[in-house]
């Protein structure tokens, strides 16, 4: 009886967690480049009471045999990197990746960190940043009185100054890329680290070798789908309810036997 007690509290546990994540995810449905998370769950040690296959004579063996499992635990978050609806926002200075790939963004630690969302700014000095006022890298730094400012799709950035019709080409931007960018550590601010799990960053041409390319004007919205994760939530919901049920069941029981004997 105990143990059902102890199963159904690792069923609890692990909604919470889910209700967790379903509640960041929908907290951030409107934000610039966002990647929902998914909870991966796995089940725990079996108690194993008959082997499967133990031999019950001298020609014959168990078909199944009887294991006991003790619950469950989450054991992972993914984040899913498919991408979110473009917005025109007909901004200058907003850029959004159609593809696979990371803009560079120098943080204050000296650390590069990568992120989806290209909604950046000019800074006192003139140059890109986010809205945290990180330079992007390369760094790209604008010259006084600039009337045009153009971003192609490769990430040549170029600019038309006030007396000269003249355009002049500021510098390249790159994207990173990722053998597994799963393995990314998402530490706020939009911004994601490298890790052993993620690989080595594959620097390149926007449109090169798979990455992406850099769409001018656009902002690339959030993945989140609200109606999913409304609908996984009353799904949570049922489960955890049923997690309880168990636990008020257990309880009973034992109440029932404790009462009799």
């Amino acid at each position: 009886m105990h143990g059902a007690l102890h199963v159904a509290k690792t069923g609890l546990s692990a909604q919470d967690t889910q209700l967790k994540v379903i509640s960041n995810n929908l907290a951030n449905v409107s934000t610039v480049g966002f990647k929902k998370d998914r909870l991966e769950f796995e089940d725990l040690l079996y108690q194993t009471r008959r082997q499967p296959g133990a031999a019950t004579g001298e020609d014959s063996q168990l078909p199944s045999g009887l294991q006991l499992g003790s619950g469950v635990r989450t054991v992972a978050t993914q984040k899913l990197f498919f991408n979110g609806d473009m917005q025109i926002t007909d901004q200058p200075f907003d850029l959004a990746i159609n593809g696979r790939g990371f803009l560079q963004i120098q943080m204050p630690s000296g650390e590069i960190g990568y992120t989806r969302n290209g909604e950046l700014h000019l800074d006192g000095e003139n140059r890109l940043v986010t809205a945290e006022g990180y330079p992007v890298e390369p760094a790209i730094t604008l010259p006084g009185e600039v009337t045009n400012f153009s971003v192609g799709g490769d990430g040549t950035v170029t600019v038309t100054v006030a007396g000269d019709p003249a355009p002049v080409e500021l510098g390249q931007l790159e994207l990173a890329d990722f053998v597994n960018p799963q393995g990314l550590q998402a530490i706020g601010q939009n911004l994601f680290t490298e890790t052993a799990a993620s690989g080595a960053p594959l620097i390149g041409v926007p449109g090169e070798e798979g990455r992406g390319i850099l769409k001018q004007g656009m902002l690339e919205g959030s993945n989140v789908n609200a109606v999913e994760e409304l609908v996984d939530m009353i799904t949570t919901q049922r489960a955890y309810e049923m997690n309880s049920k168990v636990i008020s069941t257990a309880d009973e029981m034992l109440g029932y036997v404790s009462q009799q004997l």
